[in-house]
Parts: structure tokens; sequence; C-alpha cells
């Protein structure tokens, strides 16, 4: 059993995790009309917030690119009006969302390390299916529970279960075939005012379509 200092500081350390009320489950007629596959081979990308500052890590996201690419934003904070949500997985994940995913983290204090894997069809399929029947997450276990859905997709039983996203993101890296990509902007460090920002310039790239 965990100590309150332990606890404590687990709490601390992973406060972006519980940064965002539940928003209302989409529909199945919603989620099918915005259903985006990426043509490329089937992957996952991890996702992992890291403090500029201290090095340590904020929150885990999971991207799979299977029967259609969603992202897995356990107890996350993104929303945008054109992103329907269902169970803590977001969905319609075009290239254009998954930018403005990145650019809502990103900040003057934090980065976003996105690390991507090829899968085959079948275990792509094996991830999505874990990521859209999780259910909702509670705070500050993003982390473990992205770590506990990895260890279920055959060929990555190695995983070990962690609550620290930085734990996760070396263990991952150490895989083969693990492209990195580390991207940054210096905006404000207000979390809010990006993801409010990001939501008004999809909305505006929607309606001039």
């Amino acid at each position: 059993m965990r100590t309150p200092i332990l606890t404590l500081a687990l709490c601390a350390t992973l406060a972006a995790c519980a940064s965002a009320p539940d928003r209302p489950d989409a529909d199945a007629a919603t989620l099918a009309q915005v259903a985006y596959r990426d043509p490329s081979h089937p992957s996952m990308t991890l996702i992992t917030v890291v403090n500029n500052r201290s090095g340590a890590g904020a929150h885990t996201a999971l991207m799979v690119n299977a029967s259609e690419q969603v992202i897995f934003d356990p107890a996350g904070s993104f929303y945008a009006d054109i992103v329907p949500e269902r169970e803590d997985v977001l969905y319609g994940v075009s290239p254009r969302i998954f930018q403005a995913y990145r650019s809502a983290h990103a900040r003057s204090t934090f980065r976003v390390v996105s690390q991507k894997i090829d899968l085959t069809p079948e275990q792509a399929q094996v991830a999505y299916q874990l990521v859209t029947t999780n259910g909702r997450v509670p705070g500050a276990f993003c982390a473990n529970s992205t770590s506990s859905i990895l260890k279920q997709i055959p060929g990555f039983e190695q995983i070990e279960v962690t609550y620290y996203p930085v734990k996760l993101q070396e263990q991952f890296a150490a895989l083969p075939g693990v492209e990195t990509d580390v991207y940054y902007e210096d905006d404000s460090d207000d979390l809010q005012k990006g993801l409010a920002a990001g939501n008004a310039t999809l909305n505006q790239d929607d309606a001039s379509n």
C-alpha cells in the first residue's frame, strides 16, 4: 500500500492527466460519419507530453491506425467541436486533427514526443479493439491504462505496466523499428488557451471547406 507522501507525489507528477471533465459520449452515427483511416501502414503511435524544465511526463496517449485511426486519450484534456469522443477515445483522427492534438499540448513549458511503430493488420485491430472497449480512465492513470493495453497486444507482452509516462516512453523507445518525433511550440504555457485556440482554428478550417 502506498504511503500518503508517495501518493501525493504521484498525483502531482501526473496532474495533467486529470485536468479535463468528462464529455458526453458521441453516438454511433456520429462516429461513423467522421471515421478516418490513414492510408499508410497499420501502426500505433505512443504520445508523451514531457515537461521541458523537469523532464517529467505529464500525459500519455496512444494513436492507433487500424480499420480507422483514433487516439486513446485516457483522462485527457483535448477537445474540439469537430472531434467526437467516446469513453476517452477521439475519433476522426486525420493528419490535421493529430497536428491539432500535438499543438494543443506543446507549449513553452512542454514538448510532445511521438513514437510510431508499424503493426501487422491483426496487431492493429487488436490495439483498436482494446482502446475502444477500455472505457473511461480515472485521473492520473493515463500511463497505467496505456501500458496495460500495450501489454495485451501480441508482440508487446514485454511492456511493463507503469504509472509514469516517461518510463513508458523509454520502454517504447527500446522496441525495434520505432520512429521518434519531438514537437515543440513556444506559445503560452496555459493549456486551456491552447485548447481553445486549436478548437477555434479547426472550426474555422471546417467552415471554409
